[in-house]
């Protein structure tokens, strides 16, 4: 696509690189342009099955560029988006896992947020530090947070812009999980290349749409049960769910079958 943002896609698995390892891949519109890009384009692919985004170097992203002539936070001009990145990760079909490598900073962290599992680095630092810039949270941190935490806690990180390490992150909830730097995209991709080969794709789109809905519309316990019911009907029965339990009980890989890019429906709305 650009040196700015690398795409890699091997047996089912799209690694997308933020690649400005020289200015610890600092945000640019062009970067987040080619993000957006990139996510979009691997959602239409049936061969990528999940997704991972990393950073090059020893950072995952150290927030916005301030670099040029200019500051990102500038008077904005009409077309100015605080949520920059569409569509959002979780906005996907397909699982997204931020392979967050090193330090993940303002924007950095809140792209990060947006995807469905986190992988951090125990050693570096992380924040929503933007109103210690005089600016406010980005790519709709005021939400993402609050769900993978609580309220207290993201108040915590969104009010005092304060920096954290990996396993305060896992603490947090904001991380799944904390490892050794050189071990985030590894064991990231090794999640993806579970997905890509174990998972069946519409199930995966399903499921994460389900999920993702629930939060957005604040769904009740028997309206998920209900929609559970209508997704159930859309897959039982077909190739995939017969190839499932082939698999399992000859104990062998999958060879599910199913396209989400031509097969998809929009989930019903919630009664």
């Amino acid at each position: 696509m650009s040196p700015d943002l690398t795409v890699d896609v091997d047996a089912g698995v799209a690694v997308l690189t933020l690649n400005r390892p020289e200015r610890l891949n600092a945000y640019t519109a062009e970067m987040g342009a080619l993000l957006s890009r990139a996510y979009s384009d691997c959602d239409g692919d049936d061969d990528v099955r999940a997704i991972v985004v990393t950073g090059a170097g020893r950072a995952f992203c150290a927030g916005a560029d301030f670099s040029g002539e200019t500051s990102p936070f500038d008077a904005p001009g009409e077309q100015f988006s605080a949520s920059p990145i569409v569509p959002a990760a979780f906005e996907l079909r397909k699982p997204v896992i931020a392979a967050v490598n090193g330090h993940a900073i303002g924007i950095g962290l809140t792209i990060a947020l947006q995807a469905d599992l986190r992988f951090v680095a125990e050693d570096a630092k992380y924040g929503v530090v933007q109103v210690r810039r005089g600016v406010l949270p980005d790519c709709m941190a005021h939400w993402t947070l609050a769900q993978l935490t609580t309220l207290g806690v993201a108040a915590d990180i969104l009010l005092t812009g304060r920096t954290f390490g990996g396993a305060e992150a896992v603490a947090l909830g904001v991380a799944n999980r904390a490892l050794p730097a050189d071990r985030v995209l590894d064991h990231a991709v090794a999640v993806a290349r579970d997905i890509a080969v174990n998972v069946a794709p519409m199930s995966a789109a399903l499921c994460k749409r389900l999920l993702w809905d629930t939060a957005i519309n604040g769904y009740a316990p028997r309206q998920v049960a209900a929609l559970e019911t209508q997704l159930h009907q859309r897959v039982m029965g077909t190739a995939d769910a017969a190839e499932g339990v082939a698999a399992f009980v000859e104990k062998r890989p999958p060879r599910f079958t199913s396209k989400v890019s031509r097969e998809w429906e929009p989930l019903p709305p919630s009664r």
